[in-house]
């Protein structure tokens, strides 16, 4: 147990059965009344956000997440198999664990899964990875100035938007964090 005045951003809370990472916290002292927490809150599982208020001092639940470095091996078609670089442990993870970060996986990348007490909560990616295009439609000479944008799949099979200028096999800089927006081509 924790108090709420030992907050700290990325803590990891238990409230009511439920894993809750702080976002933001403000400590709130108001000139007339008790003092307050106003917090940002992220669902570890299901990535929902809610603010919450707590009295200044109330004891909060903290639990322990573990993050460790892991390499994405495969897919054996049910799980997503791992395995821990100093180790050689593997671990395999079921989709709905993975998420969205199936997405943008190639073997051999380097990811972080974090767990309490065994259990893995979810699959974190680098901010940015490098893939290939595998199929984008060809793009008309003399639209390139424009911020005009088009489909791409790429090599993971997930589909992006990414400057007319952008042709089928020109690797590419994707950002993770926000499900997959064109950062730049990568020289080669």
């Amino acid at each position: 147990m924790a108090s709420t005045n030992d907050l700290k951003n990325g803590m990891v809370l238990n409230i009511d059965g439920q894993l809750w990472q702080v976002v933001e916290f403000q400590h709130v002292k108001p000139g007339k009344g008790p003092a307050f927490v106003r917090t940002k809150l992220k669902n570890v599982e299901s990535g929902k956000n809610v603010d919450k208020t707590f009295n200044a001092g109330t004891k909060v639940e903290v639990e322990t997440v573990d993050k460790r470095t892991w390499q994405y091996l495969y897919n054996d078609g049910q799980n997503y198999v791992f395995m821990d670089g100093g180790t050689f442990e593997q671990l395999e993870v079921a989709p709905e664990q993975v998420g969205d970060a199936a997405n943008f996986m190639l073997e051999n990348l380097d990811v972080i899964i974090a767990m309490n007490n065994g259990r893995v909560l979810y699959v974190e990616l680098p901010a940015s990875v490098e893939l290939v295009i595998s199929y984008t439609e060809p793009g008309v000479m003399g639209d390139s100035a424009t911020g005009r944008t088009k489909p791409a799949t790429l090599e993971t099979g997930a589909e992006i938007q990414v400057p007319l200028f952008i042709e089928n096999g020109e690797k590419i800089k994707v950002d993770t964090r926000d499900g997959g927006s064109y950062l730049s081509r990568v020289k080669s």
